[in-house]
């Protein structure tokens, strides 16, 4: 897949293409975020049990409120129903991870600055004249989850979850079917989109991935 920096540079190509996801060159600097979707990296990681649950929480935080922002009626892009229960939804999973580890006695933490902080920014998203730029964290929360997935899932399982595989890192289906069903529908609702929207888009992305490579970090604290 082209990355959604290439891809909102264009003047033609859709939001996105059909391949795999890949971190937008313009976000360098956010090493973290970068790093995790590369196997290679992941695999030198060496999380900690108190950073691994921090990170969940905050995950399971943004989720809860990304995925309730386009299930609100009240939200101001009401055509976006279309990413609604595409299969790629989070939070139901990892509230089931989350229970998991507190049947086993250990006490959730609250979540951290950096996921509140990202929950309300995307609150505040929700609902400015500038909504659509919600689509770039959709496509990076959802998309970026794929990528260098399947080293980060042993090391969160060895860590707190006792080698028992975490269902934040299960879908229902086939991953690549999903994806490519979440790109036909975000290219269907882009396809309008100006080119001082895309521009707009671009730097939201760099905004998108700062949050992430954030939360990422909590693993290894």
């Amino acid at each position: 897949m082209a990355s959604l920096t290439s891809v909102l540079q264009s003047q033609s190509i859709p939001f996105t293409n059909k391949t795999s996801f890949q971190i937008p060159p313009t976000c360098h600097h956010h090493s973290l975020s970068m790093l995790a979707s590369d196997e290679r990296h992941v695999a030198k990681w060496e999380p900690t049990f108190d950073g691994s649950l921090k990170f969940l929480v905050d995950r399971k935080l943004v989720y809860d409120t990304l995925e309730g922002i386009f299930r609100d009626p009240a939200f101001l892009e009401p055509h976006y129903v279309e990413l609604r229960n595409t299969g790629l939804e989070r939070s139901e999973r990892l509230a089931k991870d989350l229970e998991w580890i507190k049947d086993q006695g250990h006490v959730l933490p609250e979540p951290s600055d950096l996921g509140v902080n990202y929950a309300n920014y995307l609150k505040e998203l929700s609902i400015v004249k500038d909504s659509h730029l919600i689509l770039c964290h959709f496509y990076n929360l959802y998309f970026g989850h794929t990528a260098g997935g399947r080293i980060m899932a042993k090391k969160l399982s060895e860590k707190i979850m006792n080698n028992k595989e975490l269902e934040f890192y299960k879908w229902d289906g086939e991953v690549s079917q999903l994806l490519q069903n979440v790109t036909d529908k975000l290219n269907k609702l882009t396809e309008s989109w100006t080119r001082e929207e895309k521009n707009q888009c671009l730097g939201e992305t760099e905004i998108s991935f700062k949050y992430y490579g954030d939360i990422i970090s909590l693993i290894l604290s």
